[in-house]
């Protein structure tokens, strides 16, 4: 009984406050008291804490050391499927096709097919290196295609136009 009244007198007491306040102050009111809730949601699932960090299996590992050694050898070929972005390296030296998509890592061989999920940041890792090394290999082809650029605009033209002047003589 004595809890009740305890409680009425709080909600009375409350009522009273609310009451005197002005329309500013309840709104300052009302986050102050929703802040308050958010603090006591936040220790209540403090105990439901997740897990920092992600522990890595030794599989994983050697997955990541093959996935980099692939994309950093010369003769690797690397493709992009532009629908599903998957990432694909393929090196006949070495026999090897590996799919990198969504986390996971497909790593496979005329003998053997292994499926691999890697931690978050190992893949992110992964892209990177990925991208990186294809943006390098394109500015290396844009630069050899524009070196062998023997005719101008201008005699590009004159080439079309002496062309089809030809054809009109015809």
């Amino acid at each position: 009984m004595e809890k009740f009244f305890i409680i009425d007198f709080e909600l009375i007491r409350f009522i009273s406050y609310i009451c005197r306040t002005k329309e500013n102050n309840m709104k300052k009111l009302i986050l102050r008291f929703y802040k308050r809730f958010k603090v006591y949601l936040a220790r209540l699932n403090k105990s439901k804490s997740l897990q920092t960090y992600e522990e890595v299996v030794p599989h994983e590992k050697i997955a990541f050391k093959i996935c980099l050694k692939l994309i950093s050898h010369k003769k690797s070929d690397f493709m992009i499927a532009p629908m599903s972005q998957k990432r694909f390296i393929i090196n006949e030296d070495l026999n090897m096709f590996i799919v990198i998509d969504y986390g996971r890592v497909e790593i496979t061989n005329h003998v053997f097919h292994y499926d691999v999920k890697l931690t978050g940041r190992d893949f992110d890792r992964i892209l990177y290196l990925y991208d990186t090394e294809v943006e390098k290999r394109r500015i290396n082809t844009e630069t050899e295609v524009k070196s062998n650029i023997k005719n101008s605009l201008e005699n590009l033209y004159k080439a079309i136009v002496t062309k089809i002047e030809k054809q009109n003589n015809q």
